[in-house]
């Protein structure tokens, strides 16, 4: 009886140890597999890319170049106006989409500041019947004393 426990307590741990191998193996296939997938349609994706030889950037002035890095971060650069769209169509597609969004967060901003500034004009507002009202209650008191 003994003899049989120990043969399968071996015969575990080699299925258990070859379970393990096997995993491993295949894990590794998939991830290289994956990867070449990556590379390949990163590969594809620059092939595609027409090359872009409608209009050369617009160079600027170093001193203007210095300036415009001096001041702050705007959301929403000047020369987005002044650039040409692509003439492919998909890109123009996808240019118009980003334009309208950026238009859209820019009036969600110009909401929530025109509520803040309602709300802080209603909270001055307050505050000012409040004094009063504590100016009121201080001239009161005084006449009582």
């Amino acid at each position: 009886m003994q003899l049989d426990t120990r043969n399968n307590s071996k015969l575990i741990w080699l299925i258990a140890g070859g379970l393990v191998v096997i995993i491993a193996l295949a894990s590794a296939l998939f991830w290289l597999k994956a990867d070449q997938d990556q590379t390949k349609t990163e590969a594809t994706s620059t092939q595609k890319a027409p090359p872009k030889a409608t209009a050369p950037p617009l160079a600027q002035p170093l001193e203007q170049a210095a300036v415009s890095e001096a001041t702050t971060h705007t959301l929403v650069d000047k020369t987005i106006l002044t650039e040409p769209v692509s003439e492919n169509e998909s890109l123009a597609k996808e240019e118009i989409a980003k334009l309208e969004d950026i238009q859209k967060q820019l009036q969600d901003q110009q909401q929530s500041l025109e509520s803040q500034h309602a709300d802080a004009d209603q909270l001055i507002k307050l505050k000012e019947e409040q004094l009063k009202l504590l100016e009121q209650q201080l001239a009161a008191e005084q006449k009582h004393s």
